[in-house]
């Protein structure tokens, strides 16, 4: 298959879309003076294209209802002319093609289909009424009787065996983009039906949605750099959410007791295949549960819902994107999901006796997991804290190791300042990121629920930050004040929507499942016409 590529021929190709556009401008003008309105205010449709699809596909070769009047509409995406008298149409619509068979015999007169047939463009958007039928080589169509232009195209789409397949130009004019590749509307269907599930899952179990505030004055709930922005009346610098978590759990004080809420974050870091700054979370909260009780509904919510979208547990991915040249990998969700202890597991790969958890606040267990990074050649930028230089090393050995999915649990308490500390093993939490294909998915553990100990939590990450670290909490007086009327014992639990609808659907790159993701400022400012 031909690609089209903007960047081939670019002065020729420019020249000839703006010269397409100034032609197609002029024509519109040219309706509006005659008192035509190209641009009307409504078209009644009886039916979808899926509908009619569907419904007359039993039809035989050169089967035509002359008692049935249908109108459909959708977009244009091909011109054919068999005779003057006779012209095949592309209707396209919600993922599906419908063909026009427009014949002036059936027309409701000559001069009209002459002055339709001259008006309509590849491109334009129509309705069509007429008689369902079925050509001799047995391609269902709509006969039309009458046809209406809805909303002309005025740029000049790539030519029909070309594939649009420039990512600046798909990212940038997404719209341009799901008309010329249906792969792209799938793709969309797909994130829909994520979240579906997702809702009628925990509906199912009890949760009530909720909605929280995407602004606060102090960042928390996560490790992360925030994004600032300032309210006028108020002079208030405010920051966007990075997580919804402090929120959730002051509701489960209240007497929610099972709250979730699908929605956005924000956080200001960097822009690569898995990391968009603006991004969909669905995080909920669980009174009188604990860790373990979350991966057994993490194992039973991805798999159903894994076995509902794709019709089995296994799925096919390409990590560095499709091509007959490139290596694709088997996920398999058959529950249960395999489970590993982060720092006992960590120190088995690397073969390292790792200094007990008790000491990991020491600077001796900062020295040494320093040392080790750099023994390891593995990078980690300032500040160079234990917490830090342990993800980097976790991220190197242990993360790798997570194809199907995996949970890695217990991580040490200074790298979960709101999670509570292992019932058995002390300076761990009840913690658990679940990984697939290298790449965390969730991230979930039984709530620090003591105000006294998540205060001394909340102070040690401010000293990290005022020691250089902008991505460590502050002290959230609010929060620590609603922990004091006492939390339940409670679990909570996070998840990547994006990602997940990235294995779903096979892609290897979170703009291909963002509608509109962030993209660096456009050297041409205005997008040129395609």
């Amino acid at each position: 298959m031909a690609h089209y590529d903007l960047r081939v021929d670019e002065d020729e190709e420019t020249l000839e879309r703006n010269q397409h556009f100034k032609e197609r401008t002029q024509e519109i003008q040219a309706l509006k003076g005659k008192g035509e309105d190209p641009y009307p205010h409504k078209y009644h449709v009886d039916i979808s294209l899926t509908e009619f699809i569907n419904k007359y596909s039993h039809l035989q070769p050169e089967d035509h209802l002359t008692d049935v009047v249908l109108s459909v509409a959708g977009r244009i995406h091909a011109k054919r002319a068999s005779s003057a008298k006779l012209l095949f149409y592309d209707l396209r619509g919600e993922g599906v093609k419908l063909q026009v068979m427009a014949s002036s015999k059936f027309y409701t007169s000559t001069k009209a289909f002459e002055a339709i047939n001259d008006k309509l463009r590849r491109g334009d958007v129509a309705g069509v009424r007429g008689h369902p039928g079925k050509t001799k080589k047995g391609e269902l169509s709509i006969i039309p009787i009458e046809m209406t232009l809805l909303s002309p195209c005025l740029h000049m789409l790539p030519r029909l065996h070309n594939v649009l397949s420039d990512k600046e130009t798909r990212f940038r004019q997404r719209y341009l983009d799901l008309i010329l590749n249906s792969y792209v509307r799938k793709t969309f269907v797909t994130r829909s039906r994520i979240i579906t599930y997702l809702r009628s899952f925990l509906d199912q179990q009890g949760f009530l949605e909720v909605e929280t505030p995407m602004m606060s004055q102090i960042p928390g709930g996560a490790v992360a750099r925030p994004f600032v922005t300032q309210h006028n009346e108020l002079d208030l610098k405010l920051y966007m959410r990075i997580a919804p978590e402090l929120y959730h759990k002051m509701l489960v004080v209240g007497g929610l007791d099972r709250v979730y809420e699908i929605g956005r974050q924000f956080r200001n870091e960097g822009i690569d295949l898995t990391h968009n700054p603006e991004f969909t979370t669905c995080e909920f909260y669980m009174a009188y549960a604990d860790y373990n009780d979350l991966m057994t509904i993490t194992e039973e919510l991805l798999s159903g819902m894994v076995k509902n979208i794709t019709g089995g547990y296994k799925i096919t991915y390409h990590p560095d994107g499709k091509g007959k040249d490139k290596a694709s990998c088997e996920i398999d969700f058959t529950p249960p999901f395999r489970r590993v202890s982060m720092t006992h597991d960590l120190a088995k790969i690397m073969d390292v006796t790792f200094p007990p958890p008790e000491t990991y606040d020491s600077d001796e267990t900062r020295r040494f997991f320093d040392e080790l990074c750099a023994q390891k050649g593995v990078e980690c930028p300032p500040p160079r804290t234990t917490a830090r230089l342990l993800d980097k090393l976790v991220g190197e050995f242990l993360e790798v190791t997570c194809i199907n999915p995996t949970f890695i649990c217990d991580h040490p308490q200074i790298m979960s300042p709101l999670a509570k500390g292992h019932r058995h093993v002390r300076e761990l939490t009840e913690r658990f990121e679940l990984f697939v294909m290298k790449k965390e998915l969730c991230n979930a553990y039984t709530e620090l629920n003591d105000p006294i100990k998540q205060r001394e939590l909340f102070e040690q990450q401010a000293k990290a930050k005022a020691e250089g670290d902008d991505e460590a909490m502050l002290i959230d007086e609010t929060f620590c004040t609603a922990l004091e009327y006492g939390l339940p014992p409670t679990a909570g639990w996070g998840m990547g929507i994006d990602r997940l609808a990235m294995f779903l659907t096979d892609s290897n790159n979170i703009k291909e499942v963002l509608s509109f993701p962030i993209m660096k400022p456009d050297d041409n400012k205005a997008a040129a016409p395609v």
